[in-house]
C-alpha cells in the first residue's frame, strides 16, 4: 500500500478511485439503462480531462494507487488514449485499469498494452448473438467478441463482467464459465442492481449471488474455492483444469462493504463514497470557484470522515427528495 494512506471514519482505506469520463454509451443494455429519453450532460457540464488529471494527482498524494476509468462507455469520449497516456505518468498511481463494453476498444489495444494497463474489465453478458442484442439493444457482438479475442492475445489482464439477469442470460452461466478452460480470463457473475435508469425490474432478486454459486456447483463439482485478494468484490473460485477463474459478485446483497477501499467520481464531478448514496460533494464546484489544491483536499477529508458504513445506509441517507435507486449506471460510472 502507499506510503501515506487516508482512512475512512469505518478505518477503511481509500486507496481506488473509480472516475468516470463520460456518461454517454454507445450500447443501451436493460439493466443500465432505458432504450430512450436519457439526457446526456452537455460538454461543459463534465469534467475537463485536465480536471480529472489535476483529482488524480491530489488523491495520489493522498494515498490513491490504482485507478479505473468507467462510464458510459469510456472510447465515446474522444482523446481518451491520450488522456491515458498522461494518467499512466502520475507519480504513485500503480495501477490504471478500464472498463469498456469492448464495442471501440480493439483498435486500440495495442496502445493500452504499450502505457501499461494493468486490466481491463469487459462486460459481456451472452456468448449468444441473439441474446446479446436483446440484452444491449444493439448489433455489436462480433465487435465486442474481436476485442475480447485480441486483448486475451495482448496478454492484458482480462475480466469479464457478467450481470445476471432473471429471464434474460441465466443460460449463459454455464457458457461463460468455459472461457476460462481455454483462456487465462477471470469471468465474473454480478447480481442486477436498480441502477437502470428505472429502478428494479423485479419485485425481489431471483438470482443472489448464492444462487448463481450454487449453479457454479451443480454444474462444476469440482470447483474450489480461491483466495479473495485483499478489498475484492466478488467470492472467487477456479475449476481444475481450467486456465481462468470465476468470480460471483454480491454487489445488491452488499456483503463486501466492510473492506471497501473505493470511492467514485461521476464525469460531471459528483464525489460517491459509496455507489447506493447520492452524491456527497460537488467538486467540480470547488474546482471551478478557482479553490487551491489544500482546500480541495479538505473537502475530500472531510467527505471521507462522514463515509455510510455500508451500501443499505448510504441508501437511507439519500436525498429526501431522491430516495428511491434509480439512477442509470452511465450516470454514475459502473
Amino acid at each position: 500500500m502507499p506510503a501515506n494512506i487516508i482512512y475512512d471514519n469505518h478505518n477503511r482505506p481509500i486507496t481506488y478511485l473509480r472516475l468516470s469520463v463520460t456518461d454517454r454509451c454507445n450500447l443501451r443494455c436493460f439493466y443500465c439503462m432505458p432504450a430512450e429519453g436519457i439526457k446526456y450532460l452537455p460538454q461543459r457540464e463534465v469534467l475537463s480531462y485536465e480536471e480529472m488529471l489535476r483529482i488524480a494527482r491530489l488523491l495520489s498524494g493522498m494515498g490513491v494507487n490504482k485507478i479505473r476509468i468507467t462510464g458510459g462507455e469510456p472510447f465515446v469520449r474522444k482523446g481518451l488514449v491520450n488522456f491515458l497516456w498522461k494518467l499512466s505518468e502520475i507519480a504513485g498511481i500503480d495501477q490504471i485499469n478500464l472498463t469498456t463494453n469492448g464495442v471501440l476498444t480493439a483498435q486500440h489495444v495495442s496502445e493500452l498494452k504499450a502505457m501499461g494497463i494493468h486490466s481491463v474489465n469487459l462486460s459481456l453478458d451472452t456468448l449468444d448473438k441473439q441474446r446479446f442484442l436483446e440484452i444491449t439493444r444493439r448489433d455489436s457482438f462480433d465487435k465486442v467478441m474481436d476485442c475480447f479475442y485480441q486483448l486475451v492475445d495482448s496478454g492484458i489482464h482480462t475480466k469479464i463482467n457478467t450481470v445476471v439477469m432473471d429471464g434474460k442470460n441465466t443460460e449463459d452461466i454455464v457458457p461463460l464459465t468455459e472461457l476460462t478452460r481455454d483462456y487465462p480470463v477471470s469471468v465474473r457473475f454480478i447480481e442486477e442492481m436498480p441502477f437502470n435508469g428505472e429502478g428494479n425490474h423485479y419485485p425481489v432478486l431471483v438470482w443472489t449471488h448464492k444462487k448463481i454459486i450454487e449453479v457454479l456447483m451443480q454444474q462444476y463439482p469440482q470447483i474450489q474455492k480461491i483466495p479473495d485478494e485483499a478489498h475484492s468484490t466478488s467470492y472467487n473460485y477456479q475449476i481444475p483444469g481450467h486456465q481462468g477463474t470465476v468470480g460471483v459478485i454480491a454487489a445488491f446483497s452488499r456483503t463486501f462493504c466492510g473492506t471497501c477501499n473505493r470511492i467514485r467520481m461521476t464525469a460531471q464531478g459528483t464525489l460517491k463514497t459509496c455507489l447506493y448514496d447520492d452524491g456527497v460533494l460537488d467538486i467540480k464546484k470547488i474546482l471551478r470557484s478557482g479553490a487551491s489544491d489544500n482546500v480541495l483536499r479538505e473537502a475530500f477529508l472531510s467527505a471521507f470522515r462522514s463515509r455510510a458504513k455500508d451500501g443499505y445506509e448510504a441508501e437511507r441517507n439519500r436525498d429526501a427528495g431522491n430516495k428511491e435507486v434509480s439512477e442509470s449506471m452511465s450516470t454514475i460510472g459502473g
